[in-house]
């Protein structure tokens, strides 16, 4: 199927009977001549003289005559209502010219309507027929008035116009019945019958109303217009001399020398020999032997007959002379026997055409083959061999000759603007005209019509679309069918729905032999456009594919063997192999420089864009037919193409990297980058077509440097775009308009919005690559949090700094003071003292602060959704299945410690009142400050509560000093401790509580847990979180200590005295006065009285607040101002929990009513619950019951117990939390395992308490992981609530306890019990680590493994 041994169409045609030029065209004349002779003979009016007729003699007047024909007693005469009106309508179209019956418009006849007209429209008249409806009145009255009409200006003896008088009486009539007829003829039967009669008998000499113009003596006839033999009143003759290309000369002269032949008669013989040999089963008819199915001859058989009689009909309408006339030339032989006999041929071509059918086909019914003489019957009995004047011998293959003539006229003088047409309708008359002449079946006609087509297409005369035009033309029906069909069997039906089962044995095998032919030649043509397909233009496929599917695959006539159908997709699979080789050559050589110095990334990007395109391109095209012939063309190309491409272009890579390091040069990363996209969609593509092929290098190994490059950038610019963010952020809100109260969206400001949106679009980067190796993916995901860790950890430190000197700025009147003289300053103090009664102002808070907290709660939502975006966890979870096990590292890894500054006892007073105000400053061992607390007022057994992380990488002193705050002067020494962190007494990673003593009086509880710095994402992510959550803890404490003061104030022991002691001098005095003898109590006014102060405090400060603050953050500042009211209430109620007895007295029944009165009026305010809607507008009642608010409440059902019962009470407690304690840690061992027995402790040991913390409190302290977004952080949050909740402790016991003397020996036992208590749960945790060590052969506890030194390590 090579090009240079193609071969060529014509070698492909079916063998043909050969038809000459001048019988196709002297069989095709003789054919449209005798169309002419067939026509029915033109008519034309002729103008002659007539005799005039005799005078007509009446017997009686006009009212006689119609006594006679309409009796006037008939009850049937009545007209219908609105006769008159529309007889006047009529009448007047006649008189206009519009009546649309014939015969009105002749100025004679419209001169009598017009006079009896007038008289039709006179009052009286009219009424006259409206009552009597008759019809007599108006035949008489017309009669008179038409006689009025014509006798004017005549002579009285002229009566000639008296004729012309009846006629037109008779019209009128016409029109009356015509009327009748309008308004229901069935009704009227009767009259209009009679009327009709009475017509009758006024015309006479057999007038045509029509035609007659009424004048004496002439009149129009109908006459035959003779025919001419000229060619140009034959239209189809001039069809047939255009397509054989002859001129209209040439072609009368052969007319004028065959018209003595060529007659009716000849015809009229043709088609007698031609119906005896169709009943004789004889040769020049289709025979039984031309059908594979006698049921389909005798079928066509059967309804050739009837359309031979319409044939019959046709001759002898034209030529009746031929009824009776013998059309024989000479006596024949005689005839050889035949399958049906002489009687019973001649009576079924009787019975045809005297029945009902045959008439319908333009047979006259009073021609019969009965006139026909016994000559002409013998000389069809006589025929031997067919001899037709009009048929030829081969009706098919003349028919065929002219057909391929027809068709190459038409296309060549066709419009080229018009949509392709095979035939035009000249040609499709002469064909149809031949087809009827020559009895050609419409099967014939639609399968030499398909041969022809073929033809014309393999000698290249026409193109795919033009033969799939010609399919279409013969498969679909007929667009307009005739209303009359013409005598040709199925003519109105379509190709397919001709049964094949019904066609000649010729027809269906030269149907077979032209879809073979077609489609050897379509294989051919589609061979060569697919070696084409991977060129810039390919040629299409759509028409060739379309033919052959369509028209040669989908018909049941083709069949084709499975072996050539696999030879064809072989040769066309290899062809296409060699072009798709060749196309990439040509893009190699165009994209890739011949010196390998130039060679760069760029040159691999183009290679690779022009193989994807091409790629992309042929897919694209044979998308809806993937598979051609059963070879696809986009998978031949990607499986030649792409693995020489792949080996390419790892070379390439390879040595432009090996050039560039050679250089000492780096490529640029969006080099990189694009050559990485590229890459990637070739492997796609490669991934989907080759699903069992190996790509040919690993990409993402080969490109990982670009990525790390990026990500070292990206993290350099980390820290100091936060920097310059912040730098240019004024930290105000977004309002559009300043009068606009701004949206929970709009009161964060730029700089935290410009940070995240620059880690998003960082990931985004990394994510628009589709690095499609998931462990290189997990480890980027990992840098840059590791980057984002850093950059809000920068973040928080400058707009924390920021915040604490906006916050710890000098008040007005702080100012006022500090510019006085000492003296003025300790009178001003002494004056503040002894006055305690002056309202105290809210502190002026800057906006800018409140949007700085505002950044920071944004930050903590938008690093969740970060946290989300990239999947954490599931990085994480990779990178953990991909590294397994990690080898022991000689170095130590760097660890972050966390001490929390939990409380300090028995603190020095500094102040001159008894108390101090206290702070922590923590230092390493080189002096530099670590963390500072906030401050408490007016506190010896201060609680902080504070956090600090520490990074080292060794052991590291730290120096723990805490001074006294003082309002004017230097800040007074309170005490100072120290404590080592070194990393080997924390290896199992558990939380310590260390009570360090001071170096002056009381001592300090600070926890210290220790977390290995790891590189895991996880635990960046939970760093950055810790850094947020602690910036927003720390502001938003230092916003609360601005109101700590005051809560403090007006819930303390001096508080609740002056409230009891103003009602008692208040009773006393009423008591003097009234002379009474009874105290009245205070009442629920005077306690809440005793609140507004503090509720009208709050309320100015969160009017401020409200104006900037988020919803979230308010309320945060809220639940930590409600924390520090809850403890305030305690520090009211019971001293803090130590193993010390307390000073503190216990509050009496009636001070403890107030106390939890103030309590649930606080509980109110912060809830704020609209009493009309139900809305919490405050922070949620759920919130507020914390496990401090539900210690609180069941405070009071113990705090007037008896000493031993709160004894007994706190053992039962503490035995049944040791023994569930003891449960759960042996469940946490193997089973069977012998160390068991070492977590069995005394049943009097009561609970961990995190107040009670020596060296080995197991609690587990709050790891950095688990605040790696702020799922696990409400999580965390919420396991502490319920198991706050759900153990029981007797920590409120405990500290109730330290108001009783007598129970100072309990309080030391059972600190001593939680020492050893603490030791047993520290050393079987030891045991358990060593178990999992040894059992599992892996680390415990979260994986930290141990070098020399029992180090922990990553």
């Amino acid at each position: 199927m090579k090009d240079g041994n193609r071969r060529s169409r014509a070698a492909s045609r079916a063998r043909q009977a050969h038809v000459s030029y001048d019988d196709a065209y002297s069989y095709a004349l003789r054919v449209a001549f005798l169309n002419y002779l067939l026509q029915p003979r033109k008519k034309r009016k002729e103008y002659v003289s007539t005799p005039k007729p005799a005078v007509r003699t009446h017997t009686s007047s006009i009212g006689d005559l119609m006594k006679e024909f309409v009796p006037s007693n008939s009850v049937h005469n009545k007209l219908p209502h609105s006769f008159r009106s529309s007889l006047e309508k009529r009448m007047s179209a006649v008189l206009q010219g519009t009546e649309r019956l014939a015969g009105f418009n002749d100025a004679v006849v419209k001169r009598s309507f017009a006079e009896a007209y007038t008289a039709f429209t006179a009052r009286d008249f009219q009424r006259s027929i409206d009552k009597d409806r008759k019809v007599e009145p108006l035949i008489l009255i017309f009669y008179s008035n038409a006689s009025k009409a014509q006798s004017r200006g005549k002579a009285p003896e002229d009566h000639s116009w008296r004729p012309l008088v009846d006629r037109h009486l008779a019209m009128f009539i016409r029109l009356l019945s015509n009327i009748l007829q309008v308004h229901g003829g069935e009704q009227y039967r009767e009259l209009i019958g009679r009327l009709n009669t009475l017509e009758n008998k006024l015309l006479t000499n057999d007038q045509n109303l029509s035609l007659d113009t009424g004048q004496e003596d002439h009149s129009f006839v109908e006459v035959e217009v003779p025919l001419s033999y000229e060619i140009k009143d034959m239209h189809m003759v001039q069809v047939v001399a255009k397509i054989f290309g002859l001129t209209n000369s040439h072609v009368q002269a052969d007319i004028d020398s065959k018209a003595s032949h060529w007659t009716e008669e000849a015809a009229l013989k043709d088609y007698k020999s031609y119906q005896f040999r169709l009943s004789a089963n004889m040769a020049g008819t289709l025979r039984r032997q031309d059908f594979d199915v006698d049921d389909a001859f005798d079928e066509w058989r059967k309804q050739e007959i009837p359309h031979l009689a319409q044939i019959f009909s046709e001759i002898l309408s034209v030529r009746p002379d031929l009824k009776g006339t013998s059309t024989a030339d000479k006596a024949l032989p005689p005839r050889p026997h035949s399958l049906y006999g002489e009687e019973q041929a001649y009576a079924d071509l009787s019975k045809v055409l005297s029945s009902s059918d045959a008439s319908s086909y333009g047979f006259d019914s009073s021609l019969s083959l009965g006139s026909l003489s016994l000559e002409e019957r013998s000389s069809i009995r006589g025929v031997d061999e067919p001899n037709y004047t009009f048929i030829p011998s081969d009706p098919r293959a003349v028919y065929k000759m002219i057909l391929q003539y027809a068709m190459s006229y038409d296309q060549l003088h066709s419009d080229p603007s018009s949509p392709y047409f095979p035939l035009s309708d000249l040609s499709t008359e002469l064909l149809t005209e031949l087809s009827i002449r020559w009895r050609i079946p419409q099967f014939a006609r639609y399968v030499t019509f398909i041969e022809v087509a073929v033809r014309k297409f393999l000698d290249q005369e026409i193109s795919p679309e033009q033969l799939d035009v010609c399919f279409d033309y013969v498969k679909e029906p007929m667009p307009n069918p005739p209303k009359k069909a013409p005598p040709i069997q199925m003519f109105n039906s379509a190709l397919l729905e001709i049964e094949p089962s019904r066609w000649t044995m010729t027809d269906y095998a030269g149907y077979q032999q032209a879809l073979r032919d077609l489609h050897d030649a379509l294989l051919r043509d589609l061979f060569t456009l697919l070696m084409k397909c991977y060129d810039p233009k390919p040629p299409s496929i759509g028409v060739v594919m379309a033919v052959l599917m369509n028209h040669v695959y989908s018909d049941s006539a083709f069949s084709q063997r499975p072996e050539d159908e696999a030879d064809f997709s072989q040769q066309l699979e290899n062809g296409l192999r060699q072009q798709a080789a060749n196309a990439y050559q040509k893009y190699l050589d165009a994209n890739i420089p011949q010196n390998q110095e130039d060679w760069d990334f760029g040159h691999v990007v183009k290679l690779g864009q022009a193989v994807v395109g091409l790629a992309e391109k042929t897919k694209n095209r044979y998308r809806k037919n993937p598979e051609i012939m059963g070879v696809s063309p986009y998978k031949v190309l990607v499986e030649a193409m792409f693995p020489n491409f792949e080996q390419d272009a790892q070379e390439f890579i390879t040595r432009v990297i090996e050039a560039a390091q050679a250089r000492d040069e780096e490529i640029e990363l969006q080099d990189g980058f694009d050559l990485y996209k590229e890459l990637v969609a070739i492997r796609k593509i490669h991934t989907t077509s080759l699903p069992g092929q190996p790509f040919a290098f690993h990409i993402e190994s080969l490109l990982e440097t670009f990525v790390w490059r990026w990500i070292k950038n990206a993290e350099e610019r980390m820290t100091s775009f936060v920097e310059e963010a912040i730098k240019q952020d004024p930290f105000k809100v977004r309002t559009q308009r300043p009068e606009d109260i701004p949206t929970d969206e709009e009161r964060h400001s730029v700089s935290i919005l410009d940070t995240f949106t620059l880690f998003n679009q960082t990931v985004d980067q990394v994510y628009k690559l589709e690095w499609d190796d998931d462990v290189h993916h997990a480890k980027f995901m990992t840098a840059l949090a590791k980057g984002f860790a850093a950059g809000i950890g920068r973040y928080c430190e400058i707009v924390e700094q920021q915040f604490a000197k906006e916050m710890d700025r000098q008040t007005a009147q702080e100012a006022a003071v500090s510019s006085k003289t000492a003296q003025e300053k300790w009178l001003q103090y002494a004056k503040d003292a002894w006055n305690t009664k002056e309202k105290i102002e809210p502190f002026q808070f800057y906006a800018e602060s409140f949007v700085k907290l505002n950044n920071i709660e944004y930050a903590m939502q938008a690093l969740d959704k970060l946290e989300k975006l990239i999947n954490v966890d599931a990085c994480a979870e990779i990178l953990r299945k991909a590294e397994g096990p990690k080898p022991p590292v000689k170095k130590p890894a760097r660890y972050v410690f966390t001490i929390k500054i939990v409380e300090a006892e028995d603190l020095k007073a500094c102040d001159p009142g008894g108390f101090s105000d206290p702070y922590v400053v923590l230092c390493d061992e080189y002096q530099k400050r670590l963390a500072k607390t906030r401050i408490i007022m007016r506190n010896l057994n201060p609680r902080w509560d504070e956090s600090v992380d520490i990074t080292v990488s060794g052991a590291l002193n730290i120096i723990a000093t805490i001074w006294d705050y003082d309002t004017f002067g230097d800040h007074d020494f309170v005490g100072r401790t120290s404590l080592k962190l070194d990393p080997i007494h924390f290896s199992d990673y558990l939380p310590r509580e260390f009570w360090l003593d001071l170096d002056t009086q009381g001592r300090l509880l600070l926890r210290v847990s220790m977390e290995g710095e790891r590189d895991d994402i996880q635990f960046h992510f939970g760093k950055a979180f810790r850094h947020l959550k602690r910036t927003e803890r720390d502001m938003v404490r230092k916003i609360t200590d601005k109101l700590t003061t005051h809560i403090n104030a007006s819930l303390s022991h001096e508080a609740l005295r002056n409230l009891l002691s103003r009602g008692i001098a208040a009773s006393m005095a009423s008591l003097w006065k009234k002379r009474q003898s009874t105290i009245p109590p205070i009442t629920s006014m005077d306690i809440e009285n005793a609140l507004q102060p503090l509720f009208t405090y709050f309320n100015e400060n969160f009017a401020i607040m409200k104006q900037t603050l988020t919803d979230a953050t308010m309320v945060a500042v809220m639940t930590r101002l409600w924390k520090e009211v809850l403890m305030a209430i305690e520090n009211l109620l019971v001293p803090p929990l130590s193993d010390k007895p307390s000073s503190q007295k216990p509050l009496t029944q009636p001070e403890m009513d107030v106390v939890y009165r103030w309590l649930e009026l606080l509980f109110d305010f912060f809830n704020a619950k609209d009493q009309s809607t139900g809305e919490v507008l405050g922070v949620p009642s759920d919130v507020l019951k914390s496990p401090k608010w539900h210690e609180l409440a069941s405070l009071n059902f113990f705090y007037f117990e008896t000493t031993e019962n709160l004894i007994r009470t706190s053992e039962r407690m503490a035995a049944a939390n040791a023994q569930r304690a003891q449960q759960q840690a042996s469940q946490q061992l193997p089973s069977g395992n012998s160390f068991s027995n070492r977590l069995s402790a005394p049943p009097t040991f009561g609970p961990t308490f995190a107040a009670f913390g020596s060296l080995g409190t197991i609690r587990r302290g709050k790891s950095i992981m688990m605040s790696r977004n702020l799922g696990t952080m409400r999580k965390a949050k919420e396991e502490k609530r319920k198991e706050a909740q759900a153990d029981p402790s007797d920590d409120m016991i405990l500290r109730i306890l330290r108001m009783r003397p007598e129970a100072a020996n309990y309080l030391r036992e059972r600190h001593r019990q939680k020492e050893r208590m603490a030791a047993a749960q520290a050393a079987a945790m030891i045991v358990r680590q060593s178990v999992s060590q040894g059992f599992g052969g892996g680390p415990a506890f979260g994986g930290a493994t141990y070098g020399r030194n029992n180090l922990p390590r990553r």
